[in-house]
């Protein structure tokens, strides 16, 4: 991770708090790309997690959540690794419970 990731990092993780450790969780578990099987470091999910974060305020349900994850993931990586949409409905749904949980918080 190049320096000024990492100070974006740092910087999201203070401003979204234990949702952003939520969220990194998930998209570990979760795995959508199998990187983590393969040996990715446990951080591998974390630009992407700074591009979605902020998006999520833009979520009126679970649906929009599978949006903006499968979006950005695009972004990041391309439409040929991501997979369908489809692939990110368990995780989007766990993340829109999260950010619920949290009263839409940041």
């Amino acid at each position: 991770m190049t320096e000024g990731r990492r100070k974006r990092s740092q910087s999201l993780k203070a401003a979204y708090g234990s949702l952003y450790a939520n969220v990194s969780h998930l998209l570990r578990e979760a795995d959508p790309l199998g990187l983590i099987a393969m040996g990715a470091p446990a951080d591998e999910y974390d630009p992407e997690i700074s591009t979605i974060l902020p998006r999520l305020r833009e979520a009126k349900a679970a649906i929009d959540v599978q949006r903006i994850v499968h979006e950005e993931f695009v972004r990041w990586f391309g439409a040929d690794l991501v997979g369908p949409l489809t692939d990110y409905a368990e995780v989007a749904e766990k993340i829109w419970g999260t950010w619920l949980d949290c009263g839409q918080c940041a």
